[in-house]
């Protein structure tokens, strides 16, 4: 139909704007649509050609919707993070250094105000755990050697035949007097065990007692120690169907101890007859050894064993804490 008929080119759809409704000739020429113009820029839409979004953005490609900020917050830059771990290295830095400096200067003013405070013997503290951490073995040898630990200097062997648990200070496996004097230096533990000699006519109980003293006590706990605690024999350990199966308080003949200066440990040894007879009176070893002496603790040689064997368990503790020795370069 004519009256229906739509200029050519143009489409029901097109986005061109509607002509003015003012009524127009028949010969007059249609009028053309606008030049669409661009939109004013703004703050937020770019200038140029659209630029990708930024990798840690919402995921679009192009401009960001209008919603959006064109960045996003500061947090997320990793050039503030690099900047937040240089300040807290340098803190870090900055605080062990004054913390060195610290140490340093109060090493130098504790030394400065004592300085005739000797120093800790190497090994004293790690012997202070000798008790749990050395095996019994080390603690207490299944043979032991004494070279020259008898009467007249003769060589003594001793035997180990019983070796007790690791106990509490307490009366039972201490003399009195001993530990009274030990309890307020830090009593620890109490380790004992019985050898005989080679003969299995003589047995003899030693006692390793530890302490947490320090070692400036340590150093004067050893002075007269024995005229201290008098006849305050330390206690014998015996061992059914052994041959100290009748060593008990009634058979201990001789007695020694000894507090070393550079050890946490008081070590004592009590010896009897192996026969089970009874002694009237303990003696410590020096008196028992002592010449001219004729009873039958000084002529067993009584008193040689209880304290040769002292001398020997000080040596091995020593051994014990003692720091491993270097070897010698070989030169080929």
């Amino acid at each position: 139909m004519v009256g229906s008929s739509r200029p050519s080119g143009t489409s029901s759809t097109s986005s061109a704007p509607r002509p003015s409704s003012a009524p127009r000739t028949p010969n007059a020429p249609a009028p053309t649509a606008p030049a669409p113009t661009a939109p004013a820029p703004t703050g937020h839409a770019p200038t140029g050609p659209p630029r990708p979004g930024p990798a840690y953005g919402y995921g679009l490609a192009g401009a960001l919707p209008p919603e959006a900020p064109v960045e996003t917050t500061t947090r997320l830059r990793p050039v503030r993070e690099r900047r937040t771990g240089r300040v807290l290295a340098a803190a870090a830095c900055v605080v062990l250094g004054v913390g060195l400096i610290g140490g340093a200067l109060a090493g130098m003013w504790l030394a400065s105000a004592d300085p005739a405070r000797p120093a800790e013997p190497a090994g004293y503290t790690e012997a202070k755990d000798l008790w749990h951490n050395a095996p019994v073995d080390t603690l207490f040898p299944r043979t032991l050697a004494g070279p020259g630990a008898g009467p007249g200097a003769a060589a003594r062997t001793w035997t180990r035949i019983v070796v007790a648990p690791d106990a509490p200070c307490s009366p039972a496996v201490l003399a009195k007097g001993l530990l009274a004097t030990l309890t307020p230096l830090g009593c620890e533990r109490v380790l004992r065990a019985t050898y005989t000699d080679a003969t299995a006519s003589s047995v003899i109980t030693v006692g390793l007692v530890f302490t947490r003293a320090e070692f400036t006590t340590q150093r004067d706990l050893g002075k007269g120690l024995t005229a201290r605690l008098g006849e305050d024999v330390p206690p014998a350990l015996s061992g059914p169907s052994t041959v100290a199966a009748r060593f008990g308080a009634r058979q201990r003949a001789g007695w020694w101890l000894s507090a070393p200066a550079d050890l946490p440990v008081v070590v004592t040894a009590v010896s009897g007859f192996a026969d089970g007879r009874a002694v009237d009176r303990p003696q410590l070893a020096d008196l028992a050894m002592a010449k001219g002496r004729t009873d039958a603790t000084a002529q067993s040689g009584l008193g040689h064993e209880a304290k040769g064997i002292t001398d020997r368990f000080v040596a091995l503790l020593r051994k014990a804490v003692a720091p491993p020795a270097k070897e010698k370069e070989t030169t080929r």
